[in-house]
């Protein structure tokens, strides 16, 4: 019964969300609870939230400052020439521009964080899709899926988790996998073309010039045009901000409409060369101080919230001296940080009615009992396809932790080495990182304000694919 009810539970989630019949907080917070009542441990509800917070409060607490300290490095000016670079070189091409966004996320991902990586991807890319109108879901999607081929870095969590859990080394586990994650990554970067052509088809080739001529222009004549008040005046520039010509065509990607019309002129602060927040005399500074971050961040010489948190207060206390400039800094990215930590904690409750009802555990057993027995001496096999859902459903410490050491015991009856099912359980990460029980996927789609349905509807399927090509290198090449 609750390996069905859990099934049912995260299905009804999903549903909900992409057909926009609940916003995600609630969906995360009430369904739960629903369920809980089911099953018949409503009186264990206020428990199962507060172990669920518990574990989470670390990460929403480094969430928010690092909304805050890139948020700030955003206002003056740390990621302009990144931007500029990008468009000098993809010269406003949408095809080029979604390649530069999977290459720039492969690239950062080298961190060996989700957060961050998405947050300087999208510092970096949003105002150019904004300025341009290409869809927002192209950017999210791409990025997700590189970093979740990057994301298997043994640094980066799932590499190390698997090898903590089968006692192995976990350099043996990474390194022949190198080639099988090669081409899922060169993968990403081809099926990024191919979005990038449909962007170009649907938009055409512009140059920056144009953008900014078309743009003086709309605004000469709405303000030249007089008669209709400031309101008509805002609401058409907002209009022209959001859509344009072909930008609605049929080839658009589902949920471009809605991801791209979000907001007026909030996507153009970043190419903004005159605005009040820029500190050019501290561009070293800032820039010193980022890298410094990065760095103790990878050398894990503190705690990543209290580094994000010691960050944003010299970023603010150097840049904004006095306090009221520090509050409007602050106020300016509040919304972020709000629906950020609020996802987070909503995340909280669903993953801690999953795992106190016990309903995790009966998913996972019940997933390797109606495995065939013919199938023993494939179990690497079953395994990689395993790790699709699994962890996408289920936290990457549930499925390495609960579920691999019990799937590697029967492989190992039939032959199959730890090691094969070790790479195997790789798999399923560039599908992993858009799962609604990771954290970092809410900075994505907070920052590049897209909705999490228009996501996951664009995403999953191309993840899923990305998944499958890594799996199918990774026999042929025998390592998996």
């Amino acid at each position: 019964m609750l390996t069905i009810l859990g099934f049912a539970m995260i299905a009804t989630f999903l549903v909900l969300i992409m057909m926009k019949k609940m916003s995600p907080i609630a969906a995360l917070v009430l369904i739960p609870a629903l369920f809980c009542v089911f099953v018949g441990k409503g009186a264990n509800l206020g428990d199962y939230v507060l172990d669920g917070v518990t574990d989470l409060a670390p990460t929403a607490a480094m969430l928010m400052f690092a909304i805050v300290y890139f948020g700030v490095m955003i206002d003056v000016g740390l990621f302009d020439p990144i931007v500029r670079g990008i468009l000098k070189f993809c010269k406003a091409d949408p095809m080029r521009i979604v390649v530069g966004t999977a290459v720039l996320a492969a690239i950062v991902s080298l961190d060996g964080d989700g957060s961050t990586t998405f947050m300087i991807t999208v510092s970096a890319m949003y105002p150019l899709y904004k300025r341009l109108k290409m869809s927002l879901v192209v950017m999210t999607g791409v990025a997700a899926m590189a970093n979740g081929v990057m994301n298997t870095l043994p640094w980066g969590g799932p590499t190390a988790r698997a090898a903590t859990a089968l006692k192995l080394d976990a350099s043996d586990i990474f390194v022949p996998m190198i080639p099988a994650l090669l081409v899922g990554l060169l993968f990403v970067f081809v099926l990024s073309y191919v979005l990038g052509v449909r962007e170009r088809r649907r938009l055409g080739v512009l140059t920056l010039d144009d953008v900014l001529e078309e743009e003086k222009e709309t605004e000469t004549v709405l303000v030249g045009s007089g008669g209709s008040g400031d309101g008509t005046v805002s609401m058409r520039k907002g209009a022209a901000a959001g859509t344009g010509g072909a930008g609605s065509g049929a080839d658009a990607p589902e949920g471009a409409e809605d991801s791209t019309n979000s907001g007026d002129d909030d996507g153009f602060q970043g190419l903004d060369p005159n605005r009040d927040t820029l500190r050019p005399k501290l561009y070293w500074f800032n820039a010193l101080l980022t890298v410094s971050l990065l760095t103790a961040m990878i050398m894990e010489w503190l705690p990543i919230p209290v580094l994000f948190l010691i960050g944003a207060a010299l970023a603010l206390s150097v840049n904004f001296p006095h306090i009221p400039a520090q509050r409007a800094r602050l106020a300016a990215h509040a919304d972020n940080v709000l629906n950020v930590s609020g996802m987070v904690f909503a995340a909280a409750v669903f993953t801690g009615v999953l795992q106190g009802t016990g309903m995790v555990d009966h998913m996972a057993k019940w997933m390797v009992d109606v495995i065939p027995g013919s199938m023993g001496p494939h179990m690497a096999l079953v395994t990689g396809l395993l790790s699709l859902p699994l962890t996408y459903f289920m936290s990457n410490d549930g499925f390495y932790f609960g579920v691999l050491p019990v799937l590697a015991e029967a492989g190992a009856a039939h032959g199959v080495t730890p090691l094969e099912m070790a790479r195997a359980s790789l798999v399923g990460q560039p599908l992993h990182m858009s799962s609604p029980l990771v954290p970092a996927v809410y900075v994505l789609v907070g920052m590049a304000k897209v909705e999490f349905g228009d996501h996951t509807k664009f995403v999953v399927k191309w993840a899923a694919l990305t998944c499958l090509v890594i799996l199918g290198a990774g026999m042929l090449f025998g390592i998996i």
